[in-house]
């Protein structure tokens, strides 16, 4: 029987990993196919970057009301909603005629990423709560957002090519199929708080439209949207002060370990969506690639991402803990993205770039997994989807805030180099190191926030202790468990209260029990 428990729980990762491979993918997919989407749906070269756009606001929008459902609901009941939004959008896609009828698809689109993504890592901490297996699985789901990125990339190029861009959205609807089956029948049922518990309808509306104008004022450069966004928050925070049920309590919202968890993770993804972007630029316009030959030069590093975050991370992790393998990480993060800065006018791939990839793909091997459990550290049970939801929203603010940054700065030093009377490529190259520097900066400074913020272990998420008992230590490998959120697990008992185990306890999801 423990035998099919872990495998059934194998299956359940595997459709999280499924979903979160279709989400990745939309992200990266679409961005070959704009050219093709603009001359036959008639966009302007502005309202074309709607396409883009109108997913990101849904997105990041609807993760931290997305997050807080899963608690009250049951994160697999929001995560199938999430599923069949996201399938039933991709079909509105793919089946648009009109500019607005496909913005529209896709900002609904993105409201069903949200839903899902949102409950992911929450569903992952449950599913394994053994620091170990824990680690190993975020690997497996850090592999496939690293590969979903860089496939997408080669597989919207061969689907707009060969079948046309309806297709980038179409064949997410029989693969949104298969996982929606597969979801029925694997990921373990769960019961939610309930909607009395904390659905503040005033703080959700404000928390979703300040969320939602805050990503257009960044991808729109709009300053006006940016104040109102920011009262928007103001006001939600204020609500959550004296609400009775708040949507996200301030207890939680206030930890100094969440917050520095949070920040670590803004500048994390800052550092990888943005050396994504800029990387993507630089081989085409530097090194004279293709769409298809950027996608395939990208590749070494997801493929070392993955042998990484499947094979080394959860090793190093289990044995170090996370925060100093975080710390390892981006130093040797920084380190790749100096390598690239330091590229020659011309650049030889093998030579110049290569290299750096495979110590951009160690670095983000390991950083991925470390950050994600830290960050879901110390959530109690009633906070997962709450504090995953968070770590979520983290991540697209770090993805647009390094889009946006990095961007400004490559084309602002391109731009000064050109009109110096520099050769175009030269100034193009120098633009995009000035950029891979600033990069190097947001990982430095995540490790800056590692090393003096996370070392000591979440004070919180350790459960009620049992009826005359204290909660267990691990003195030994206390940073190792702790750090990650498990060194205290509760384990619900048949009678409704909770224990703590005395040691790993195989982890059986309700489907599996008999």
């Amino acid at each position: 029987m423990v035998a099919s428990a872990y495998s059934r729980r194998g299956a359940a990762l595997a459709v999280l990993c499924a979903m979160a491979l279709m989400i990745v993918l939309d992200s990266t997919i679409v961005a070959v196919a704009v050219p093709a989407i603009q001359l036959e749906l008639g966009f302007s070269a502005a309202g074309v970057a709607w396409v883009v756009n109108g997913y990101l606001i849904g997105f990041a929008g609807f993760l931290l009301l997305a997050g807080r459902l899963g608690d009250l609901l049951g994160a697999r009941r929001v995560f199938l909603a999430g599923l069949s939004v996201f399938t039933a959008a991709s079909l509105l896609c793919g089946l648009a005629r009109t500019a607005p009828l496909l913005v529209a698809g896709r900002f609904v689109q993105g409201v069903g990423g949200a839903l899902a993504a949102a409950v992911i890592f929450s569903m992952i901490v449950r599913l394994y709560p053994e620091p170990g297996p824990q680690a190993r699985a975020i690997g497996v789901y850090s592999f496939t957002q690293a590969g979903g990125a860089a496939f997408g990339l080669v597989a919207g190029g061969l689907l707009t090519e060969a079948a046309g861009w309806p297709w980038i959205f179409l064949v997410n609807v029989p693969i949104g199929v298969a996982v929606l089956v597969g979801a029925l029948r694997v990921v373990p049922r769960e019961a939610g708080l309930g909607l009395r518990d904390g659905m503040d309808v005033s703080g959700a509306v404000l928390i979703t439209a300040g969320l939602s104008l805050g990503v257009y004022a960044i991808v729109d450069g709009a300053i006006r949207y940016g104040v109102t966004a920011v009262l928007l928050l103001g006001a939600f925070l204020l609500r959550q002060r004296y609400a009775r049920r708040p949507l996200a309590p301030l207890r939680v919202l206030g930890r100094r370990r969440l917050l520095g968890t949070g920040a670590a993770v803004v500048l994390v993804f800052a550092t990888g969506m943005g050396f994504q972007f800029i990387n993507a630029l630089y081989l085409q316009r530097v090194l004279g690639l293709d769409a298809i030959g950027t996608g395939l030069a990208f590749l070494p590093t997801p493929i070392v991402i993955g042998l990484v975050s499947l094979f080394v991370a959860p090793r190093v992790t289990a044995r170090a803990g996370a925060r100093p393998v975080l710390v390892a990480g981006l130093i040797v993060l920084a380190a790749g993205l100096l390598l690239l800065a330091g590229a020659p006018v011309e650049p030889r791939y093998a030579v110049d770039v290569l290299p750096a990839l495979v110590v951009m793909g160690l670095g983000i091997g390991v950083v991925l997994p470390a950050i994600i459990m830290l960050a879901m550290g110390g959530a109690e049970p009633s906070e997962t989807g709450l504090v995953s939801g968070l770590t979520n929203t983290a991540q697209q603010a770090g993805a647009a805030l390094g889009l946006a940054v990095l961007a400004v700065v490559a084309a602002r030093v391109s731009a000064a180099r050109l009109a110096s009377g520099a050769a175009e490529v030269a100034a193009l190259r120098d633009g995009y190191s000035r950029a891979f520097l600033t990069a190097a900066g947001f990982a430095l400074g995540a490790l800056v926030i590692a090393a003096l913020e996370l070392r000591r272990p979440p004070g919180t998420g350790a459960g009620p202790a049992p009826s005359g008992g204290t909660p267990r230590r691990n003195p030994a490998g206390r940073d190792r468990d702790v750090a990650a959120g498990l060194g205290d697990t509760p384990v619900r008992g048949t009678g409704g209260g909770t224990t703590t185990p005395a040691g790993p306890v195989p982890f059986e999801p309700p489907l599996c029990r008999k």
